[in-house]
């Protein structure tokens, strides 16, 4: 691909997964994107996927979800279809960005599991991180109530109570957290999440808007620096 832009693929997994602050640092690192969007509303979440070539992209970008991995009723048309991509992409030595669902769909492609975590971290949470200056110790959005465990052969490199806050493989990473989010995109989930996902006694509606606006600008740099990290230290792109 000399002399052509490099190109990333977002897996956009529901309505409310945006590429957010990552998306945006790609673009600024002369990156042309492309989108495979696999369920556009919250009534339609099981299509039957075609996610074609992991060699026709330089980059691919699997984001986050409401779904579990292991949900086969609402995604076991798609989930393991991707799995077998991220898997092929990793044979194949095109760098994968794992984000949250996304990083747990690179887990399981990679040997790893992904199981219910024994409680939920949802809100602006620090991490224990073994790289700060370029990973840094947060605090990161977390939203999810499964965890996966780091693949054979890959590296840890932060970690919270709960589990795993990410890893690396080879070209790859993979994150628990989500560097990309906004507070547009926090507030566009709390605006549109089905209500069953927003009634749950761990989730305060007015904390997660007011926490979000306070701490998402904070994160813009942090996420800028771990997304220029990845690309010229894993992914050497």
């Amino acid at each position: 691909m000399a002399g052509t832009a490099p190109r990333v693929l977002f897996i956009r997994h529901d309505p409310d997964a945006n590429p957010g602050y990552v998306g945006a640092r790609l673009a600024e690192r002369g990156f042309e994107a492309d989108t495979i969007w696999i369920a556009e509303d919250y009534e339609n979440t099981n299509p039957t996927v075609d996610f074609g070539d992991p060699t026709d992209y330089d980059l691919i970008v699997p984001l986050g979800a409401v779904f579990s991995l292991y949900d086969s009723e609402r995604i076991g048309n798609w989930i393991d279809a991707e799995v077998a991509f991220l898997a092929e992409a990793q044979r194949q030595d095109i760098p994968v960005l794992g984000i949250c669902f996304g990083g747990q769909a690179l887990a399981a492609a990679l040997g790893g599991t992904v199981e219910a975590s024994p409680e939920p971290e949802i809100g602006w949470m620090e991490i224990d991180s073994d790289k700060p200056d370029v990973l840094a110790n947060g605090p990161w959005m977390q939203w999810h109530y499964d965890r996966f465990t780091v693949p054979e052969g890959a590296t840890e490199l932060a970690r919270s109570a709960v589990g795993p806050q990410a890893f690396s493989v080879g070209r790859s990473l993979g994150t628990q957290f989500h560097p990309e989010v906004s507070a547009d995109i926090v507030h566009g989930w709390l605006n549109s999440a089905p209500a069953a996902e927003l009634d749950k006694p761990e989730i305060d509606v007015e904390q997660l808007r007011a926490d979000a606006s306070r701490y998402a600008p904070e994160a813009k740099p942090r996420t800028e620096r771990l997304v220029d990290w990845f690309l010229d230290d894993i992914a050497k792109i």
